[in-house]
């Protein structure tokens, strides 16, 4: 073993260069790794160092469409300090000339906030709103061109702008807003007259516990206390749920990326190992004859690839680590969070096991045949055939392959897919790989071209050490995400900027009260004449029950249970709805007036094992409604009309104080006017435009879209270090090719034409392979995981693939270089 240790430190040093390609190949897996997940974790630290802060408490009780009654605030206060809080959306328009605009208006009380501050921008007039005054979000102010002083109106209140909020501390934990805030107090609120029977608004009680009292167990209690009042607990563990969900998830489907890159790398550190020990044949050969065994040879070239890949791995976790402090030199005034900075040890130890795993398994097989092959073969001819792995050999990838899973999955916070998706990158690096190889076996047969560049290009492909099967698994691998992106990047924006839009209406209406229906549609249509308006009664209401069981009483939901997370918005209605078709069951007779019945949206039904025919039980404003399921429908989500999960016939539900929901069908360009005209007609109804609603939605999703298109780039950049390795490990045999056709009369311009034939007609077949697999992977995550229609844009795809087969192109010619400025005569001296 020191012998072993000494001659692998004598080699490394004379002769290590080779390794560059292992390194580099696991510097950059192992950073992208390594930086997703610390960037993740350095988020979800900060939400949960937040998280009592963003809750505004120590445990939030919270209701819909109602206050807490006397017996309830009573309940409250006895458990611990006491604020109310009600949010809702509301139209604003300053006093004047303008154009009303959607916000959050947020009513507090005095005692509100109980944990961290609240402050306003400076120049305020006073530090917190009273009466007739309140505190506008910066974007508001820009966009309404309003100052401290100016009047606001909302509903039937006149409010004075005091100042620009600055700190809102449980603004995190409020949930997503589709208008800037206007904070008030509970006076104000009053004053604006649109708490009314139905309007849609939401009360949160949140309470400050005594010391060493356990949020969840004071929760549980007070639903024992209410358990039909329709109130739901929320604590700072999972304070800001659906941004720390969001988060959890993108950082999950970034570290499955940027496994795809660690597994392209893979194949560099087979293709750079296997070179490097093509170069040491001589080393290898006149170590055997002096008596060394194979296991002193294989423990000298793994003590080797041990240190380089070591060194590699530790760079890749250095880089790794430090990329949340480049996220917020860069753009940290846009994270939703500021980051909880700091080494996190997990992320780096899973990149460093997966790195390591990596590194044995695409090794193993070179370091075996190293081992096997007799020293007079080695002597005699480098490019020998290949001998079959022996079955330890088979047996130790296996493992390893075994290892490197297990750990992937075990590590990752969503298991099943996680299993999924390494599954699927198996079998496809598999299925590339056998593509590789049937390609080589294609062109072989393949007539010999009569044009001698084209013979050398297409001989290059498929000679004996061609590196043709590598390159198709690593760049046909990159490729193929690339083109999937491009597909469901297309294919979503054409929803949401084409069929969408095309199909949805100009604006949906809330908070609109059913005796002011005449009134609604009668402003619309002066506004607007020729608008089309739907109308159908509205509240909120939440699944209590499925089939006796009581929901909380369930340890775990699915995750397709989403209908189970909170209030819904429920509706009621004696014919099918427009966009519904009825899957299973029969819809009720239009004069129905039985036991309530239900119809739910199908997949919904699905996810919870729900047929025609079982009970569930919905709570309603305080009281329990249990209803039979009538009929299951499939929705058309897509159009963004008036959609309902849960559709229950009239009768008893009809009894509850409702509001009505509408959506407007105009003519473009009548917006600003639609807007105006029900501002003045009814101030309490609030109006949603689609269009923004939709630009939102496409902005978060361009981030998105960003953060996906970077992890990508590592296994672009993985994949262009294969292709320069793999150039780099054929050189030897380049280089005596083209000394040969030197002294033959090729000149350089005619040796380059060839490389570049050869580069692009890889690079072509790689584009094929890209845009089979590619668009098989988009057309599953649009049409199954979307279920959205197959809208690619061809341009982009082909602009993609032009790309593609341009940087292939490319990057092959430049590493190719060094071997078109051989010298005939030295390389026929040196051999």
């Amino acid at each position: 073993m020191r012998l072993a240790w000494r001659l692998a430190l004598r080699d490394l040093r004379a002769g290590g260069r080779g390794l560059w390609l292992l390194a580099l190949c696991l510097f950059l897996g192992t950073a992208a790794l390594a930086g997703i997940g610390s960037l993740s974790s350095s988020i979800l630290g900060a939400l949960a160092s937040q998280s009592h802060v963003m809750l505004g408490g120590d445990l939030e009780m919270r209701v819909s469409q109602r206050l807490a009654t006397v017996e309830e605030t009573a309940a409250f206060a006895g458990a611990g300090r006491l604020s109310e809080t009600v949010r809702m959306r509301a139209m604003a328009q300053p006093v004047g000339t303008g154009a009303p605009v959607l916000v959050t208006l947020k009513a507090v009380d005095s005692a509100w906030p109980l944990v961290g501050s609240f402050d306003l921008a400076r120049g305020a007039s006073a530090p917190r709103p009273h009466g007739l005054q309140a505190a506008i979000a910066p974007a508001l102010a820009d966009r309404m061109g309003l100052h401290i002083g100016n009047t606001l109106r909302i509903g039937s209140a006149r409010l004075t702008v005091i100042g620009l909020i600055g700190n809102e501390p449980d603004k995190l934990g409020e949930g997503f807003n589709l208008g800037p805030t206007v904070l008030i107090d509970s006076a104000g609120l009053e004053a604006t007259g649109l708490v009314q029977p139905g309007s849609l608004y939401e009360a949160r009680y949140r309470l400050l516990l005594p010391p060493g009292a356990d949020p969840g167990t004071v929760g549980a209690t007070l639903l024992r206390r209410f358990p039909s009042a329709g109130w739901s607990v929320h604590t700072p563990d999972g304070a800001a749920g659906t941004l720390r969900q969001g988060i959890a998830q993108l950082g999950q489907f970034l570290l499955l990326v940027g496994l795809a890159a660690l597994a392209i790398a893979g194949v560099g550190v087979g293709s750079g190992v296997s070179a490097y020990l093509t170069g040491k044949t001589r080393i290898i050969a006149t170590l055997k004859v002096l008596g060394a065994r194979s296991g002193t040879i294989a423990t000298i070239f793994l003590v080797q690839l041990g240190l380089v890949a070591g060194g590699g791995i530790v760079a890749g976790l250095a880089l790794g680590a430090g990329v949340p402090w480049l996220v917020v030199a860069a753009v940290g005034d846009l994270l939703p969070v500021p980051l909880q900075l700091g080494v996190y040890p997990e992320p780096l130890l899973v990149a460093a096991g997966l790195g390591l795993l990596v590194a044995l398994l695409f090794a193993l097989p070179a370091l075996a045949r190293a081992r096997s092959i007799p020293a007079a073969t080695l002597l005699r001819d480098t490019l020998a055939p290949q001998t079959r792995p022996s079955p330890a050999v088979l047996a130790g990838i296996a493992s390893l392959l075994a290892a490197l899973v297990a750990l992937a999955v075990l590590t990752a916070s969503d298991r099943l897919i996680a299993l999924y998706f390494t599954g699927a990158t198996a079998v496809l690096l598999v299925l590339l790989w056998l593509v590789g190889l049937a390609l080589r076996a294609t062109l072989r047969r393949l007539p010999t071209p009569k044009r001698p560049l084209f013979r050398l290009a297409l001989a290059n492909l498929h000679r004996p050490g061609a590196a043709t099967d590598r390159l198709v698994v690593a760049l046909g691998l990159g490729f193929s995400l690339f083109v999937a992106l491009a597909i469901i990047d297309t294919s979503l924006s054409a929803e949401m900027h084409g069929a969408a839009p095309a199909k949805a209406p100009r604006f949906f209406a809330i908070d609109l009260q059913p005796e002011d229906e005449a009134s609604f549609r009668a402003a619309v249509t002066r506004a607007a004449p020729g608008a089309t308006i739907e109308a159908v009664p509205s509240l909120r209401g939440a699944i209590v029950a499925l089939k006796g069981r009581r929901v909380a009483d369930m340890k775990s939901l699915p995750p397709e249970a989403w209908i189970l997370k909170g209030d819904r918005t429920i509706t009621w209605s004696a014919t099918l709805p427009p966009r519904n078709d009825v899957t299973a069951g029969r819809w009720w007779p239009a004069h129905y007036h039985g036991p309530p019945l239900v119809s739910l949206e199908d997949k919904a039904a699905q996810g919870l094992g729900l047929r025609v025919g079982d009970m569930i039980t919905v709570s309603v404003l305080g009281v329990e409604v249990p209803a039979r399921i009538a009929a299951l429908r499939k929705v058309d989500w897509g159009g963004l009309g008036l959609n309902f999960a849960l559709v229950f016939s009239p009768g008893y539900i009809e009894e509850a104080p409702h509001g009505l929901l509408a959506s407007v069908y105009a003519p473009p360009g009548r917006d600003g006017a639609i807007a105006r005209a029900v501002a003045d007609a009814l101030p309490s109804v609030s109006m949603i435009r689609t269009g923004d609603l939709i630009a939102d939605i496409a902005s978060v999703l361009g981030q998105v879209g960003i953060a996906i298109r970077a992890a990508a780039g590592v296994t672009i950049a993985a994949g262009i270090v294969v292709l320069i390795g793999a150039v780099t490990a054929s050189g030897q045999a380049r280089r005596a090719d083209i000394a040969i056709l030197k002294l033959l009369g090729a000149s350089r311009a005619q040796l380059l034409l060839g490389q570049a034939i050869e580069y692009a007609l890889l690079a072509t077949l790689l584009a094929g392979v890209a845009l089979l697999v590619g668009g098989l992977g988009g057309w599953t995550v649009v049409t199954r995981l979307f279920a959205l229609p197959w809208a690619p844009d061809g341009e982009v795809v082909a602009a993609t693939l032009l790309v593609s087969i341009a940087g292939t192109l490319g990057i092959g010619l430049l590493a190719s270089l060094p071997a078109l400025a051989t010298r005939p005569a030295r390389m026929l001296r040196d051999g």
